[in-house]
């Protein structure tokens, strides 16, 4: 009995595995450090030790070096994202209360183009009454937000300012260093009132240099499982911008984010952190190769059947690893090409959206057009990809062609 064929997955902008250096941290710190780090003992005093260590390590890979800035762990990037909205909420609505004005509510700015974790938690708080938003538009032509189109939007009650750093579907960087030069002016003249600037870096981190200096962002959202860590995250928070704890308990992550800390995977995270410090030129260099290799054959293959979203723009750029693949032909439905391919693992958007049956806004938002937003896939790169994957994933996208088309459209 001949066994199946190895999958080949294209999908790691979904997630990560573990990398094998990091599982094997985890195996030992479920081992040996079981004991509470808040505890008196010495193995308790290890695993907080530990934990510290992760902490310096995870700070070290975005290059957060100015004392007192913060990295807390958290559960991932949904609670982290959460967190900071609720955080400049409540900031605003204690000075509001302090100045007895209790009907003016805060304002902040975003995208179209967002994480779910983002925008629904904005769009709920907006139908609640309890926030304005505006979500800027971002170009149909280039796939980015103009820097200058979110600091137009600012507002006397504006509180924050959150673009991602890369969108998870089309790889296209938005222009946060710009945002934060931009604000800063603003920032200079507004007597105080400052507005604070947070980016989710998920689809970031691991696949090029994060520097939150040059960036000049108040916050920043790490989410492990994007970068061969375990399922949870971290928060950079500049020292001065406000953080509201919204659990309560035992004083944890300096009262910040109470509970018990779970050792082995924060031990994971901060391995995870190291190798993208100590590897992140090669991982860039290996998987930009790749892709660039990848889009010429598809390109040589398809011709005019195929548009690369998001290949020709220069300004910002788009991750290394992240093909946003659309079908010109609107018979060509995502869904159904990747459903007959074998092997081939690969996404028709964002993996939360993997069952839905409306094309994705992003996408469309993206500048694509909205008849072949549903003809649009994902391939996504990880380090351990290799030419014989993309050999393979362009032949089987090829034969689920012909077979929807007739194996003649394609000479």
């Amino acid at each position: 009995m001949e066994s199946p064929p190895p999958i080949v997955n294209m999908d790691f902008n979904s997630t990560t595995p573990m990398d094998p250096a990091v599982i094997k941290a985890v195996h030992e710190a479920c081992i040996n450090l079981w004991t509470n780090p808040s505890s008196g003992y010495a193995t308790g005093c290890h695993a907080k030790k530990m934990i510290e260590e992760s902490r310096h390590r995870v700070a070290k890979m975005i290059n957060c070096t100015d004392y007192g800035d913060n990295i807390i762990f958290t559960s991932g990037g949904t609670e982290t994202n959460n967190w900071v909205i609720y955080s400049v909420i409540e900031s605003f609505n204690i000075f509001a209360r302090l100045k007895q004005d209790s009907h003016c509510v805060p304002h902040i700015i975003t995208t179209n183009i967002e994480h779910d974790s983002v925008r629904l938690i904005l769009e709920k708080l907006l139908s609640d009454g309890k926030l304005e938003v505006t979500f800027v538009e971002v170009s149909k032509a280039t796939g980015f937000v103009s820097a200058q189109d979110v600091i137009d939007a600012i507002r006397s009650n504006t509180v924050l300012i959150t673009v991602m750093l890369a969108n998870n579907e089309t790889g296209i960087f938005q222009p946060v260093a710009r945002i934060s030069e931009l604000l800063t002016t603003v920032n200079e003249r507004r007597l105080g009132k400052e507005i604070y600037l947070h980016t989710d870096a998920a689809q970031v981190i691991g696949k090029i240099k994060v520097d939150v200096g040059k960036l000049g962002v108040d916050y920043l959202t790490i989410v492990g499982h994007k970068f061969y860590a375990p399922r949870i995250g971290a928060l950079y928070r500049k020292s001065h911008a406000p953080l509201h704890p919204i659990f309560f308990g035992g004083g944890q992550e300096d009262g910040l984010r109470p509970g018990t800390e779970n050792t082995p995977m924060i031990i994971g995270l901060g391995v995870a952190a190291e190798l993208v410090y100590d590897n992140i030129d090669r991982y860039e260099n290996h998987m930009t190769s790749l892709r660039q290799g990848m889009e010429t054959k598809l390109i040589d293959r398809f011709g005019s059947l195929v548009t690369i979203n998001g290949q020709h723009c220069s300004t910002y750029g788009r991750l290394p690893n992240t093909i946003s693949l659309t079908f010109t032909d609107s018979k060509l439905k995502g869904s159904e090409i990747l459903s007959k391919c074998k092997t081939l693992r690969a996404c028709v958007g964002a993996a939360c959206h993997s069952g839905q049956l409306k094309p994705s806004a992003v996408l469309i938002a993206s500048g694509v057009d909205r008849s072949l937003a549903s003809c649009t896939i994902r391939l996504s790169l990880g380090r351990e990809s290799e030419e014989s994957d993309v050999e393979i994933a362009v032949s089987e996208l090829e034969a689920a062609v012909k077979s929807i088309l007739g194996a003649s459209v394609i000479s």
